[in-house]
């Protein structure tokens, strides 16, 4: 075989893309992990990812990674740190660049990689592969810092949602309780919600107002240097 012009013929890693799939039940977080159907870790699970394409860029790995094992094309991504262990994968000299992504779980139908795919309550779970349990946590950590600064947590609600899924939502993520009236107080004298005039029945048997997130006014208070204080 010729060799390609620039070739580089020294050893250099492999690169691969992870993805800590976030979803919201209606009362706590949930992470989707998929059972490993091969060694190394064998009947293990972890987080959906794979080896970077040629042709792709990591954003693009990650993304093709998500439709692959949820279904969904389009879903709010971020990437927040690059994992260069050495001794992470047993294989070989693996480099994992990780993203979080926000799915509502009504929308995940699976795709062709998903039949062992399974929902996990983040209270519970279980010991994951390589270093996905590092992996987790720094998600986590990323999601509660970023949540300050970005509306990310409506990426988890349906178009229509009442605020107290809002409230349990923030509560899920920040692993805090909040007073209700002041939680009310505050996210409506932010303007980033708006009232639609429906109400639906709550579990305590009240009617309860449905809101949608008014994305344009985020933006203008984006501007103006907005952080979400609790």
């Amino acid at each position: 075989m010729e060799e390609l012009k620039y070739h580089y013929k020294y050893p250099h890693p492999s690169v691969t893309t992870d993805s800590v799939i976030f979803g919201f039940d209606g009362v706590g977080l949930n992470v989707l992990l998929v059972r490993r159907g091969i060694e190394p870790y064998q009947g293990c699970w972890a987080f959906p990812g794979g080896f970077l394409q040629m042709d792709e860029t990591v954003e693009e790995g990650a993304a093709r990674e998500l439709q692959e094992e949820t279904g969904l094309r389009q879903a709010y991504m971020n990437q927040f740190h690059v994992y260069s262990d050495p001794q992470r994968d047993p294989r070989e000299r693996v480099i994992t660049v990780a993203f979080y992504a926000l799915v509502r779980i009504s929308e995940v139908k699976g795709g062709d990689d998903a039949a062992e795919a399974c929902w996990f309550p983040i209270t519970e779970v279980p010991r994951l592969a390589f270093d996905h349990d590092r992996i987790l946590r720094d998600a986590l950590q990323a999601l509660q810092r970023n949540i300050h600064f970005e509306p990310v947590g409506f990426e988890l609600l349906p178009a229509k949602f009442t605020m107290a899924q809002l409230q349990h939502l923030y509560e899920a993520i920040l692993g805090v309780q909040f007073d209700r009236r002041n939680f009310y107080n505050k996210m409506l004298r932010l303007g980033i919600l708006t009232s639609l005039g429906e109400r639906v029945a709550s579990q305590k048997g009240k009617d309860a107002y449905l809101y949608s997130f008014n994305p344009d006014n985020y933006v203008a208070m984006k501007r103006k240097g907005f952080r979400l204080e609790f």
